[in-house]
């Protein structure tokens, strides 16, 4: 008899579909495990997208996305990012996601290894699998805020390294990295010749100080860099992404999506332009409103004594829940079933956030508090 892909078959299950999966079998539970913003998609995206329908715009388009769209993304990355590129450089995606895995087909062959942060989204992880390549993991610590650090990557750097794969702000832990941080990382990179692939999708996301994109401290032409209307502008299931890459990358990323999607629904890189040229006054509510929630939730925490990372972007906080007794897999499972509440348990994300689970801050605020709340009242009880 025919057999599936031994690759695909020894795949590792995403911790946040076993725990989503999980949350459905108990009535009225508060989701604080999905990444993403209870906001409805913009008016002026939706009419846009309405009007390219009922205009006839739903054929195939270029591969790399439509040039109207392309020029006002290229115009966007260096007014907002301070990425000088053209129009050329900019290629639209079905979501950052397959942007992604378009770009390490481009840059890596089987048996290659990527730099990756433990914790790190673990999407990353299954990309790579598929693709043959190896993540070769460097630690994050809580101490320093789940910043990387050029210093204790290099240990971690091979004669089969040809990338390093960074996240700011940073899922799962809400982090972003500070310039001084990434003049390091680039000077690491440019070191040891790898191609730097900087997820950005939240880059409209941050609390404290504004975030700081890895493409302009890049001289060298090694920077691809990753962004997405889905956190940005409520868009997650229209699926458009965009990713910026050095000249001499463009033609290889255009032609790896090709086989794998072919190109952009037509209606939605309409629903894109507008949200790009549209009014952006929205995204500052948005961002305002993760900030408020950030800051609530944080007290909250800091009042019951539940030890936790302060997220600067994004809109996630890791919680360390070891006072329960339990591994964040065993209290997030007895979470959801005894208090209602469904979060992430850290180990989804790497080995060394086991005694965290990831709380995620797009979710109202009343709900929001009403399971932190039970969260840390569990972790006091069950520790006892």
């Amino acid at each position: 008899m025919a057999k599936p892909s031994l690759v695909v078959e020894s795949m590792a299950r995403s911790g946040i579909r076993e725990i989503m999966e999980l949350a459905w079998t108990v009535e009225d539970v508060i989701h604080l495990e999905v990444g993403e913003p209870n906001f409805s998609t913009p008016d002026h995206v939706v009419e846009a997208a309405h009007r390219a329908a009922l205009d006839g715009f739903t054929r195939y388009t270029p591969n790399a996305g439509i040039p109207e769209l392309r020029e006002v993304l290229a115009d966007k990355v260096g007014e907002r990012n301070g990425i000088e590129a053209t129009a050329d450089q900019v290629v639209v995606t079905p979501g950052a996601v397959v942007g992604l895995y378009s770009t390490l087909a481009a840059v890596t062959d089987p048996g290659a290894e990527v730099l990756l942060s433990d914790p790190s989204w673990p999407n990353y992880h299954l990309m790579m699998d598929l693709h043959g390549i190896t993540p070769r993991l460097f630690p994050l610590s809580a101490e320093d805020g789940f910043i990387p650090n050029a210093a204790r990557i290099e240990p971690h750097i091979n004669d089969r390294t040809r990338v390093l794969l960074l996240n700011s702000p940073g899922n799962p832990s809400g982090a972003t990295t500070t310039r001084e941080a990434l003049v390091e990382l680039m000077e690491l990179a440019r070191t040891y010749d790898l191609w730097v692939l900087s997820d950005e999708v939240y880059d409209e996301i941050w609390f404290d100080d504004p975030h700081v994109s890895a493409g302009p401290l890049d001289p060298d032409g090694r920077v691809v860099t990753f962004f997405s209307f889905s956190k940005t502008y409520a868009m997650t299931g229209w699926r458009v992404g965009y990713l910026v890459t050095p000249p001499s990358l463009t033609e290889n990323v255009v032609k790896t999506q090709e086989p794998i999607s072919s190109c952009v629904n037509a209606p939605a890189q309409k629903a894109a332009v507008a949200a790009i040229t549209g009014p952006q006054e929205m995204v500052t509510e948005m961002r305002n409103a993760y900030r408020r929630r950030r800051d609530r939730v944080v007290e909250l925490l800091e009042q019951e004594e539940i030890p936790h990372v302060r997220p600067t972007g994004a809109f996630y906080l890791m919680a360390d829940v070891s006072g329960s007794g339990m591994s964040g897999l065993e209290f997030a499972r007895r979470l959801v079933l005894e208090r209602g509440v469904a979060v992430v348990p850290g180990n989804t994300f790497g080995p060394r956030s086991s005694a965290y689970v990831r709380v995620s801050l797009a979710t109202a605020t009343e709900p929001l508090l009403e399971g932190v709340a039970r969260l840390a009242a569990a972790v006091k009880e069950w520790g006892t």
